[in-house]
């Protein structure tokens, strides 16, 4: 998809970044976002966003989501998913759990888009677990060629 903004082999501030990680977990400490836009470790759904020169791309990776029951809403400037997952876990009879990954209940994403996003055009589709969101850039962002008469 896109590669990290955040690490590249020999940056500096991704050694830092790495080092701080490995001392967070050395102590029980909490992890924090890699950059602003990032949420926490283990937020729902994981997003992947990334921009190309024609639109925005968002990825979210969902599975076991029912596709009409995602709620993709854009207003003055953010993008916010909500939805719910089934918890899957049988009811009715004891359960011994040793370890719960998988996310299950409502969830709410908000992320905030570039000023050349046009959210009059957004198209979401869903497949295979992955609702992939594609916002156009609006004409009036988009490089143009000028043609210089002689």
């Amino acid at each position: 998809m896109y590669p990290s903004l955040t690490r590249s082999t020999g940056d500096l501030f991704a050694e830092f970044d790495g080092l701080q990680r490995q001392l967070d977990q050395l102590f029980g400490l909490r992890h924090w976002p890699s950059s602003i836009r990032a949420a926490t470790r283990g937020a729902f759904p994981a997003l992947n966003m990334g921009v190309t020169d024609q639109a925005v791309e968002i990825y979210a990776f969902a599975p076991g989501l029912d596709p009409a029951k995602i709620d993709v809403q854009v207003d003055k400037g953010l993008l916010t998913l909500a939805g719910e997952r089934a918890d899957e876990t049988p009811q009715g009879e004891t359960v011994a759990t040793y370890a719960e990954e998988r996310f299950a209940g409502p969830f709410r994403r908000v992320v905030s888009l570039p000023e050349d996003a046009d959210p009059a055009r957004v198209e979401a589709t869903y497949r295979h677990g992955v609702l992939k969101i594609t916002i156009p850039k609006r004409e009036s962002a988009k490089p143009k060629r000028v043609e210089v008469r002689g």
